[in-house]
């Protein structure tokens, strides 16, 4: 299947026919598409398929020798095949579809979902700009290649892409944004302590030296100045926020001379703050720079 580099821009569903029309027009372009039932959710398993009884394709572990023509295996039944979603077996399906999803990995791209004010303005400060989807109560943020998907990275913030599906909404506004670092850091977990390295240095690393793509000193300060914003903002889960922000500020910044230890100082005072310990501030440190090969 060749995957396309944006959402394309096609009419959004508004009743049973028109729905079945917006997923045949998606699959025509190469996305993935499925109905969904009333509160957005994908209709259920047929009789045949409960239990996984068809052998695994619900959450596609396993191929599995499941044949079932009904568009009842969540996410997996996102389909391109018009000859399918316009089945005889799928009509009743789309009689009583509410409205219409599409698999964004098999788009070859990836949405973060923002379901609050308050996750779209933190996305607006740490986030690369990217096409927009408005939805009933936030945003999604569509960025052009794929990822592990997860789901409450952060308060109010989802990410789908591999094995998840998106409810589709338009084509949105903006250009879409190649994915970056910064973005895959939503997703990463922090090694366990039992494969930390301690880094045995009293003062946090130096980034290394090369060409700095940073036009002012301006964009590396009003970067760490949000980190320390974000792990200051953490109300739980602070070992996991410590880290993804660790992470994050070294993707950007970790390659060039910039990253002074007076810079990464800042980051170590803003977690010790959230009552995270030195030795604990070094090891997710060593974890980010070995995580991002630097």
């Amino acid at each position: 299947m060749t995957q396309p580099t944006v959402i394309p821009r096609l009419p959004v569903g508004g009743g049973t026919t028109e729905h079945l029309r917006t997923a045949l027009s998606l699959a025509a372009q190469g996305v993935p598409a499925m109905p969904l039932r009333a509160g957005k959710m994908p209709f259920g398993n047929c009789p045949t398929c409960a239990r996984n009884a068809c052998g695994g394709r619900p959450n596609m572990k396993a191929p599995g020798p499941c044949a079932c023509p009904r568009p009842c295996h969540g996410w997996a039944a996102a389909t391109t095949d018009p000859q399918v979603l316009n089945s005889p077996a799928w009509a009743p399906v789309w009689q009583h579809a509410a409205a219409v999803a599409y698999h964004p990995g098999g788009a070859g791209v990836t949405v973060v979902d923002l379901d609050d004010p308050a996750a779209i303005a933190w996305a607006r400060e740490n986030l690369p700009a990217t096409r927009t989807v408005t939805t009933t109560r936030g945003e999604h943020w569509i960025y052009r290649g794929t990822m592990q998907s997860a789901n409450a990275v952060r308060p109010g913030v989802d990410v789908k892409s591999h094995m998840a599906y998106a409810r589709w909404l338009g084509p949105g506004t903006g250009v879409t944004a190649a994915l970056t670092d910064v973005v895959r850091a939503l997703v990463v977990k922090e090694p366990s302590a039992a494969r930390r390295t301690p880094q045995t240095l009293s003062v946090p690393l130096s980034g290394q030296r090369g060409a700095c793509p940073h036009r002012t000193p301006s964009y590396l300060e009003r970067g760490i100045a949000m980190a320390e914003q974000s792990i200051a903002a953490a109300s739980s889960a602070v070992h996991t926020t410590v880290y993804r922000t660790f992470l994050a500020v070294l993707s950007t910044h970790g390659r060039c001379g910039c990253l002074t230890d007076a810079y990464a100082a800042r980051l170590f005072t803003a977690a010790q703050a959230k009552g995270e310990s030195a030795r604990h501030c070094t090891d997710a440190w060593t974890n980010a720079l070995t995580a991002l090969g630097l």
